[in-house]
This record gives C-alpha cells, sequence and structure tokens, in this order.
C-alpha cells in the first residue's frame, strides 16, 4: 500500500489508453491502491513496447478479465462495492452495454465515486464520435493559438488534451468527489471531457480576448511567440535558448546579458516594433552556443534558460537537486508531483504486465480460491 495522502483509498480502473490511466497513476503516486484491469490479449491500443516503458501502468498490479464475460461483469460489480473510485475511459454508452455503468455500480457501493473520461463529454452532438487530443483541442481553440505567425498551428504533443485538459481534470474531480462523500456518505459521478478541461485551460486567454489585449492572429501575442522578448533563438552550435523576460526588470536585465542598449531598440511593448526586435536578438543570439550563453545569464534574472531534450533533461543539475527524475528498474522517468511535506507519494511499483496480479489482487479484495478458480473456468478472467 502507498504511504502517500491518498493511502487507504481503493480505486478500481477499467484499463484504456492515453489520459485514463495517466490519471490512475497520478491516484496510485499519491498513495492510492489502484488495481487495473486490463483487456485479454489481442485489443488494439497503446503503443507496442515492453511493459517495463509503459510508464503510464506504472504503480497498479493488474488483473485480466473480459468484461464481455458475464461472469466477469458480476466479478467487477463486486469490486466495485468495495472500491471508493472507479475510473472508466469508454465512449458513452459502452460501459452501460457492459452492465458496468454508473447504476448497477453504485447500486453495489452507494458511496462509490465513478469516474468518466471521455473526449467530448457523457452528452451533446458529438458525444458518440470517435477523436483523439488533436480533435478535442481543435474545437475548444488550443490548438488555433499554438503556433508561430504565417504558420500552421503547431501540435503541443497531447498535453493539453489527454493529460493536461484530461487526466488533470478527472484526478481532481475523482479526489473531489470522494472529500464530499466523506461527509455526505453519498458517491457521485465525475463526467470529465477534454473539450471541457482544454476549454478550462485557456481561461486566461480567453479573458485577454475578450479584452481586446489579445488577437486571434496566431504568433502575434506577447506569450504565443509573438514578442521578441518570449521566444526561442537558435544559438551557435545549433542549440536553442527560451527567454521569457516579461516584466520590465527582467528585460533590462536581459539586454545586457545580449550587450544591448534599450536606447537602440524599440519599446518592450510596442508591437510595431517587435519584428525588428527579434531579428536582432536572433543575430545576437547565432554569436554563441547554447551553453556560453547560459554561463552569461547565470545569476543574472534575464530569465534566460537552455531548451533542453528528453536525454538531458534527466541530467540537469536544479532537476537533479530536486529529483524530479527518477530511475526505476532501469528507466529513467518523472517522480511524483506535486510535493507533499509530511506524506510524501512514491512510485509504487514498476509497470505491471497486463494479468500478472490477477490471483494475488482477487484474493486481496475477497474472492477465494474456489471464485477464482470458477470465473478462469467461465473465461472471464486471464
Amino acid at each position: 500500500m502507498g504511504s502517500g495522502p491518498l493511502a487507504g483509498v481503493r480505486v478500481l480502473e477499467l484499463g484504456g489508453v492515453g489520459p485514463t490511466p495517466f490519471c490512475a497513476m497520478l491516484l496510485s503516486d499519491l498513495g492510492a491502491d489502484v488495481l487495473r484491469l486490463d483487456r485479454p490479449p489481442g485489443y488494439d491500443g497503446g503503443a507496442p513496447i515492453d511493459a517495463r516503458f509503459n510508464l503510464l501502468n506504472r504503480g497498479r498490479r493488474s488483473a485480466v478479465v473480459d468484461l464481455k464475460q458475464p461472469a466477469a461483469v458480476d466479478a467487477v460489480l463486486k469490486l466495485a462495492g468495495q472500491a471508493d473510485i472507479l475510473l472508466e475511459g469508454f465512449r458513452p454508452g459502452v460501459a452501460e452495454k457492459l452492465g458496468l455503468g454508473p447504476e448497477p455500480c453504485r447500486k453495489a457501493n452507494t458511496a462509490l465515486v465513478y469516474g468518466r473520461m471521455t473526449g467530448w463529454g457523457q452528452g451533446g452532438p458529438l458525444a458518440a464520435d470517435p477523436g483523439h487530443d488533436i480533435n478535442y483541442i481543435s474545437l475548444t481553440g488550443v490548438l488555433h493559438a499554438v503556433g508561430r505567425a504565417g504558420e500552421p498551428p503547431a501540435i503541443p504533443l497531447n498535453l493539453a488534451g489527454d493529460f493536461g485538459g484530461g487526466s488533470l481534470y478527472l484526478a481532481l474531480g475523482v479526489v473531489s468527489a470522494l472529500l464530499e462523500s466523506r461527509t455526505s456518505g453519498q458517491g457521485q459521478v465525475v463526467d470529465a471531457a477534454m473539450v471541457d478541461g482544454s476549454a478550462s485551460l485557456m481561461t486566461l486567454f480567453y479573458g485577454l480576448f475578450a479584452a481586446g489585449y489579445w488577437t486571434d492572429d496566431r504568433g502575434a501575442n506577447r506569450l504565443d511567440s509573438g514578442a521578441p522578448w518570449y521566444n526561442v533563438y537558435e544559438t551557435a552550435d545549433g542549440g536553442w535558448i527560451s527567454v521569457g523576460a516579461n516584466e520590465s526588470r527582467f528585460w533590462r536585465n536581459l539586454l545586457r546579458v545580449l550587450g544591448l542598449d534599450e536606447a537602440d531598440l524599440p519599446g518592450q511593448h510596442d508591437k510595431s516594433g517587435w519584428p525588428r526586435m527579434r531579428e536582432r536578438f536572433a543575430a545576437v543570439f547565432r554569436t554563441r552556443t547554447r551553453d556560453e550563453w547560459c554561463a552569461l545569464a547565470d545569476g543574472q534574472e534575464a530569465c534566460l534558460t537552455p531548451v533542453l531534450s528528453l536525454a538531458e533533461a534527466p541530467r540537469n543539475a536544479h532537476l537533479r537537486a530536486r529529483g524530479t527524475f527518477v530511475d526505476i528498474d532501469g528507466v529513467t522517468q518523472p517522480a511524483p508531483a506535486p510535493r507533499f511535506s509530511r506524506t510524501p507519494g512514491a512510485i509504487q511499483r514498476p509497470p505491471s504486465e497486463p494479468g500478472q496480479h490477477t490471483d494475488e489482487v482477487l484474493g486481496e479484495w475477497g474472492f477465494t480460491d474456489t471464485e477464482r478458480a470458477a470465473l478462469r473456468a467461465a473465461g472471464a478472467i486471464g
């Protein structure tokens, strides 16, 4: 059992890919005992990599359950009767067709928090349509806003839809509902939709847009590569530097590091002068290597940072000092976040092979040897 702030919380995860597993990973990192119910072999989903590299599955034990078998459905309802939280990421209506929708699960456990993760949400004209992160952030204005002027929208990995707008909102939702249930004794359904979450992440920008401060033109604003002092620049060795000198004091510190005279440049917030200023910055940054610029900026409060690759980031001195990355089973990966002063989270175990703990976990959750044998004979468990 985990030792974090969610220690003692039991979570039942109906296995899937993407945002639901990441949410379950976060809950596990914070101490929850998460049982992942994986599908039988042959399911077309996920990345074709060895299980130990499938980091979204870390921290949990796995049982293989064939939800198409009636005996399996009965077993899951028995498990739901002992869980605090259930997570599912099926398309709307699929869980109901399986007999595992909110009604039968909460009939088995009135205090159960039933967390649902979808792209479009449980209702609305698109609810039944397939989709992926890129589709959800397209609809909410996120994708349109990311990128440089005159260029196509830049795909921000699957951070804004799947994980930022999906997993994190589902995690916040189920933990909030669990906290409320401790007072009311009643669970509830949490409808976490990536369109809702990714739209929520854009709250600041919708406010700035309404105020007329932010334009709908990509790459023309202060935080979207429009501003020269909030941008990235190539260095002499082909590396990249990011600068985020928003405030006037940091802007002046950046000019000092670059060896530029403020009097020779347009005003910091003079948008008409941004293209000329950006060209000047680019020319200066090309005169030194990435590491030379970092050395010059060290301690100068210029908001200048190297753009590190996936291979470089874990070796960074600051991140090493904080333990931001850890090595588990020979795989370097991000450590649990956030930090807690009294009940720290931890990675409970490396990612499991599907079904690796079927008998062990079902035994802990109250299934006798005879019941497990019967489930196996019925093809309900692997």
